[in-house]
């Protein structure tokens, strides 16, 4: 069975800088993130995924930046509400234009 840990953001703070910062004391960068992934109890695939992003906010690479997947995340949470509440006007709406017409009909 799979076990999930969480790490806090000082924690992975800490790591990728330590990786940026001994990483050319090793071949290649990958070697950096398997010897410190060791000293901080995660796999190294978890540190390289933490390393990638913050080479991202860095300017490094090329993708999205934390805060920018943050602000389409928050943008897509408000869109399915604004949704959820244009479906509920609609259906309001339709109800009462069903009520006004039933009521001249009498």
């Amino acid at each position: 069975m799979k076990q999930s840990k969480r790490y806090s953001p000082e924690v992975r703070q800490r790591a990728v800088r330590m990786v940026f910062e001994h990483q050319g004391e090793y071949a290649s960068q990958w070697a950096a993130i398997g010897s410190i992934a060791g000293k901080f109890g995660c796999t190294p695939e978890t540190l390289r995924s933490w390393v990638r992003q913050a080479e991202r906010d860095r300017g490094l690479r090329d993708c999205q930046t934390t805060e920018e997947r943050e602000r389409v995340k928050a943008l897509e949470h408000e869109n399915r509400e604004l949704k959820r509440a244009n479906e509920i006007l609609r259906k309001a709406s339709a109800y009462f234009a069903q009520a006004e017409l039933d009521r001249r009909g009498k």
